[in-house]
């Protein structure tokens, strides 16, 4: 029973999707739910990767589209397409995928440090790389990708 527990702490899970044809994860802990799209509404002169917010059960989130602000395109909505809603410290913010995939059992000791540029995302929003048999993950640094969003979501939201 002790190597179950002392097994436990060494491996976190990984939430992977797609961001166009790029696998991503993030430790599935900062991830508060996922869900599939709802109505947004746009917000005006909102920077080019937010695609609006929406009312989730009453909270206010900014949708960021993953894709934009990676650097790789917009992100094509479609049946797959979801939100993963994050659990940022005063904010409720969903990252708009493609797709999702597995949850994968990671060894952190296994994770490599990430590329300065990687498959042409900027290497400053991963964390880190992890190789499974026969893919790559890039491990999504969520607050690199939100932080510039408190500056720029205080202002698109002015009253």
């Amino acid at each position: 029973m002790a190597e179950s527990s002392k097994e436990t702490k060494t491996t976190i899970e990984l939430a992977t999707f797609y961001v166009g044809h790029a696998l991503c994860g993030m430790d599935i802990l900062k991830i508060q739910e996922i869900n599939k799209l709802m109505e947004m509404t746009k917000v005006p002169q909102a920077p080019d990767y937010m695609v609006g917010i929406l009312n989730l059960r009453g909270q206010i989130v900014t949708i960021i589209d993953l894709g934009q602000k990676l650097g790789l395109g917009r992100v094509e909505i479609s049946n797959d397409s979801r939100n993963i809603i994050i659990n940022a410290p005063g904010e409720h913010v969903g990252l708009l995928v493609s797709k999702i995939s597995d949850v994968i059992m990671a060894d952190p000791d296994r994770i490599e440090p990430a590329p300065a540029n990687m498959s042409g995302i900027q290497g400053s929003f991963f964390t880190g790389v992890y190789k499974t048999e026969n893919k790559l993950i890039g491990i999504l640094d969520v607050k690199e990708v939100l932080r510039l969003e408190s500056d720029n979501l205080g202002r698109g939201l002015e009253r």
